[in-house]
């Protein structure tokens, strides 16, 4: 690829982080797939990217597979392609426009990853703690600053379905214990308002009276390490394992976990997917819709249980 067209990658990325304002993760894995598509631009003896057709990407899919990504993967990268030529489209009358200027243009027509579909990937159901494994883990001794801030910050993940980027954004404005609700900033920095629930609110109340000690003068996280400072997505993560052996659990833990039982539970109450659907932030209610799945294998096993015609009797 030509320096001119690398430099619309450049573009495309200062976009992501400055209007799209994705996470530093997702805008690294758009980096990471864009890159191989250049890689294999290069390959191909194409120099800008007027040149690559559906073909092509179908070919790059395919060399994709062969080197060993899933159909998941190779979703997300033609997702990106897709993603970065309606960026070029836009950007490109505008650039052409702006002839006298030495900004990069494009000459790209169509969207070329529009026509081309990775292979079907099997739909993974989310892991859930059932509510007994749930109270299990969430009994935690509070006997130190640092206790009282992981059983508040585990209780508010339950509660109200956080995902972790959600969690560790939240200053101390974000809370109110008062009306017992938190407001959220979510993906593509859309901000709701949820609910807090009464014990998640009792933690958070004795976290509070801990956190003056630990936080740094002027730090406004609600939640804060060991050097006073904004608790980090791996100490998150860290945490919630260590409590998950110690409390004995017996199966891997992970911060989302608590996302996905937060919806199944309240799912599996209620039958409400589309207030489910709010209280988690989905854009799209086909995304809260794996939640029924969960349900029905519920359902399921309670029949196969207890239906005298379920089961054949051996």
């Amino acid at each position: 690829m030509t320096p001119a067209a690398l430099e619309w990658l450049a573009r495309f990325r200062r976009y992501l982080r400055s209007e799209r304002r994705l996470s530093a993760h997702t805008d690294a894995g758009y980096a990471r797939d864009l890159l191989a598509l250049a890689k294999f631009c290069d390959h191909l003896k194409l120099a800008d990217w007027s040149k690559l057709d559906s073909q092509h990407l179908r070919t790059f899919a395919a060399h994709s597979h062969a080197h060993g990504l899933g159909p998941r993967s190779i979703q997300r990268r033609l997702s990106a392609v897709r993603s970065f030529y309606a960026f070029l489209l836009r950007e490109a009358p505008a650039a052409a426009a702006a002839a006298a200027s030495a900004r990069p243009r494009s000459r790209v027509t169509g969207n070329p990853a529009l026509e081309v579909r990775a292979p079907k990937a099997a739909r993974r159901l989310p892991q859930t703690l059932d509510a007994d494994q749930m109270a299990r883990l969430l009994q935690i001794p509070v006997d130190s600053a640092l206790s009282a801030r992981d059983r508040a910050l585990m209780e508010l993940l339950y509660s109200s379905g956080l995902r972790l980027a959600e969690l560790v954004g939240l200053d101390l404005t974000s809370l109110d214990l008062k009306d017992r609700v938190v407001r959220v900033l979510g993906k593509g920095s859309k901000a709701r308002i949820v609910p807090v629930g009464r014990l998640a609110a009792e933690a958070l109340r004795g976290w509070l009276k801990e956190r003056s000690a630990l936080a740094r003068s002027g730090e406004t996280a609600l939640f804060v390490g060991r050097r006073g400072e904004r608790l980090g997505h791996r100490a998150v993560q860290t945490r919630v394992a260590y409590w998950a052996r110690r409390q004995g659990l017996g199966v891997p833990v992970h911060p989302h976990l608590f996302r996905h039982s937060f919806a199944s539970h309240l799912l599996e109450s209620s039958g409400e997917l589309r207030g489910v659907q709010e209280l988690l932030g989905h854009a799209d209610i086909s995304t809260t819709q794996i939640y029924t799945h969960l349900d029905f294998q519920h359902l399921a096993r309670i029949y196969d249980a207890t239906h005298p015609r379920a089961r054949r009797k051996g």
